[in-house]
């Protein structure tokens, strides 16, 4: 039997946390004030009769005090209840389903708000998938995003207009935002045809007009973590517009380099990335991103293309340095299925191994894998399964949990990800503070 539209919303000031029963105090207390006031003055008016003799009927004079005081009283209990309950619908309905514990929302968001400081850093479409799950855990949550790619609707928005390649901001706002679904398919929409238009993602045009409006895509940028309601914020990287370099080894040893982010994963078949390094060079880090990783209490890098996605947000000068003084847990989530041109034939070791030479030893405190290795070869592009390592060569701790999604097993399930993560970032708190006991 549902409860009682009064009851769940009395269950909404009794939350600890709330702030709501001072304001209610403060409110009952203002309306006795007004009455008294009303009750001086009608006082007053009374004493200064004579008065017809209907107002004897009228205020109820044939009556005891104490009987006229319990009338008056009851009905104006009942008539403040009937209202409330009133207002209380007319507030609450647009935003709530019908099946929906109103306080246990409210309670929700207010832990959300308490929640841990987490660090996502990477891009492409596996950092989507974090942020889904970890924004069910807190609101506290910072993605650092690449700024590196060059292809599509954001290469040419980069090109023509000097933006920073707003797609991968495009994704993660949309992962973040409290009405992730109908964001998603909104930012998601490429226009079929139009001069101009064609092959544009709605998102990218829309983080244009902003930057526009605004006057800067870093202003537009944090402009739409309010406009959006996402839970956390996108940051770059860097300001700067940067290309990504690859140099790939083929099999007769003979090296190759390849420019432009969008390349390296088509270029790079049948060859082995041996180094990825930005031109120009040096670029200076975004402040709010170096912020955000030194006060973290987490920070997870991947999933997400190696080379192209996740390092080279840790070659801006500054980022790895940062990811290196910061006290908070630092976890790598590896890639379940290798990325064609990219990562053909590694493992586990592989990819962290990859990290360590472009951003140096001992930086990931775990490594979170998948360990449910289907027998079948993955669909959806990959080119194998990411197998476990047989000898670790990293400084690491190993983490591995069952992780892949049931309808596209090559990706990662948001809830399992944000589950084992929290699970290991509860466990290192207790630990720490068992510690510092």
């Amino acid at each position: 039997m549902r409860r009682p539209r009064l009851f769940r919303s009395i269950r909404i000031w009794l939350i600890p946390g709330i702030h709501v029963k001072r304001w209610l105090i403060a409110l009952l207390l203002g309306i006795t004030l007004i009455s008294l006031g009303l009750a001086y003055l009608l006082r007053a008016a009374y004493l200064a009769g004579p008065y017809p003799p209907f107002v004897y009927w009228l205020t109820l004079q044939f009556l005891p005090h104490s009987v006229r005081a319990a009338l008056v009283g009851s009905v104006g209990i009942a008539l403040t209840i009937w209202a409330f309950i009133k207002l209380n619908a007319s507030l609450l309905e647009p935003f709530t389903s019908p099946d929906e514990d109103v306080a246990a929302q409210v309670y929700r968001h207010r832990q959300r708000q308490r929640g841990p400081r987490i660090v996502c850093i990477g891009g492409g479409t596996g950092m989507p998938s974090v942020l889904r799950g970890i924004k069910a855990y807190t609101s506290n949550i910072t993605a650092i995003v690449t700024v590196a790619d060059d292809g599509g609707s954001s290469g040419r928005l980069r090109r023509e207009m000097g933006l920073l390649p707003p797609g991968d901001f495009r994704n993660n706002l949309a992962a973040l935002s409290q009405a992730e679904d109908i964001t998603q398919r909104l930012f998601q929409y490429r226009f079929p045809e139009g001069a101009g238009l064609r092959g544009h993602a709605f998102g990218n045009l829309y983080l244009a007009a902003m930057a526009g409006v605004t006057g800067s895509f870093e202003q537009g940028l944090l402009m739409s973590n309010k406009v959006l309601a996402v839970r956390g914020r996108v940051l770059p990287s860097t300001l700067s517009l940067v290309q990504l370099v690859a140099d790939a080894v083929d099999d007769e040893g003979r090296i190759e380099r390849i420019r432009g982010e969008s390349l390296i994963p088509k270029l790079g078949r049948g060859k082995r990335i041996q180094h990825v390094y930005l031109e120009p060079d040096n670029p200076p880090a975004y402040p709010e991103s170096l912020k955000a990783i030194l006060n973290a209490d987490m920070i997870i890098a991947g999933p997400g293309s190696l080379y192209t996605s996740v390092i080279p947000n840790l070659l801006v000068p500054g980022i790895a340095e940062a990811l290196r003084a910061s006290r908070a847990l630092k976890v790598y989530v590896c890639n379940i299925a290798t990325q064609p041109g990219e990562t053909d034939g590694y493992d586990v070791d592989d990819h962290v191994m990859a990290l360590e030479r472009h951003a140096g030893g001992n930086l990931f405190h775990y490594v979170l894998a998948n360990d449910a290795i289907p027998a079948a070869p993955p669909p959806g592009g990959a080119s194998e399964w990411v197998p476990l390592p047989v000898e670790q060569q990293g400084g690491y701790r190993l983490l591995t949990s069952s992780l892949q999604e049931p309808e596209h097993p090559w990706r990662h399930d948001p809830e399992k990800m944000a589950r084992a993560l929290m699970d290991l970032l509860s466990s290192h708190m207790s630990g720490r503070n068992a510690r510092s006991g």
